[in-house]
């Protein structure tokens, strides 16, 4: 009898307490969906500052699935996080709007990849790793363009 009370008790919790948490984690897909969708269909000046935002929900998003274990999820997360990120390189004009604020955001998100990269099991550092450095290249060009004004 005992022994049911407390599974039921312990089962109870774990609903309460991780019910919010994987609602907000289908929350947070819609809203990056909706942040691609604005990012793909935005002024080519207003992309380079949304797809760094949207780089940086994912890099988000991709640490919530490393740390909850849902490494191959994580890393498919890390090489949508890429392609979007090759965007921003492609897109860098010199009248681009919040260039700065853009630098700013992947420089903050590479060091939170970083310190994603030193709590992830070894075999995921390598996708982890080629992501902080695919942001860093495009984090300097961005600099670059920064100062060029």
């Amino acid at each position: 009898m005992r022994l049911a009370l407390t599974a039921t008790v312990l089962s109870a919790l774990s609903l309460i307490c991780l019910g919010p948490l994987a609602w907000g984690l289908s929350d947070s897909s819609a809203a990056l969906a909706a942040l691609q969708d604005k990012a793909d269909q935005a002024q080519p000046r207003d992309r380079c500052f949304l797809y760094a935002e949207l780089v940086n929900r994912m890099a988000d998003l991709a640490g919530q699935q490393f740390y909850s274990g849902d490494s191959i999820q994580g890393t498919k997360t890390l090489e949508q996080l890429q392609r979007y990120a090759d965007k921003i390189q492609a897109g860098v004009a010199d009248d681009s709007k919040r260039l700065k604020n853009a630098e700013t955001l992947i420089r903050r998100t590479s060091f939170r990849l970083k310190d994603i990269l030193h709590e992830v099991s070894y075999e995921d550092q390598p996708a982890l790793e080629a992501t902080v450095k695919r942001l860093n290249e495009i984090q300097t060009r961005l600099m670059m363009q920064v100062f060029r004004k």
